[in-house]
């Protein structure tokens, strides 16, 4: 759970993300031990996973965002996540229920590229099937700060 503060530290963060500790104390209106502290716990447990910079794949030359669903052979996952891990432009990873067994956030140069990649895909004997989607636009950008202040409130 986060409580008010937690919340609030975070949405600075976000809003701010090259803010220092004095300037985000003097933000928050606490002590700057408090914001350190509180930093400290939000990283131990996992709530800030990072501090690196968020990169835009499209602004380093993948304007092509897709979603691929794949079919797994029975007991293959382990094989087709190392498959998956080995091409640069497979983002994110999710195992699901339904229909897929997996779902890949993917980037491409171009759509003969991201049949390429696809391609590569289905290469490996552990994927049996792929079916990909194409975003075309993006309607809500990744947030947080709205979560964050559900969580407050729980």
């Amino acid at each position: 759970m986060l409580d008010s503060l937690d919340s609030r530290l975070l949405v600075a963060m976000r809003a701010n993300p090259r803010i220092g500790l004095t300037e985000l104390a003097r933000l928050l209106g606490v002590a700057r031990g408090t914001v350190q502290a509180r930093l400290e716990k939000l990283t131990g447990r996992g709530v800030i996973s990072d501090f690196g910079p968020t990169v835009v794949p499209e602004e380093i030359g993948y304007p092509i965002l897709a979603f691929a669903s794949l079919q797994i052979a029975q007991g293959k996952l382990t094989e087709a996540v190392h498959t998956l891990a080995e091409i640069p432009e497979i983002l994110e990873v999710y195992g699901t229920s339904g229909q897929a067994d997996l779902l890949c956030r993917v980037v491409a140069h171009s759509t003969p590229h991201l049949q390429e990649i696809i391609a590569r895909i289905l290469a490996s004997p552990a994927i049996q099937r792929t079916d990909t989607t194409i975003a075309l636009s993006t309607q809500i950008p990744f947030r947080i700060e709205p979560l964050l202040s559900a969580a407050v409130r729980g």
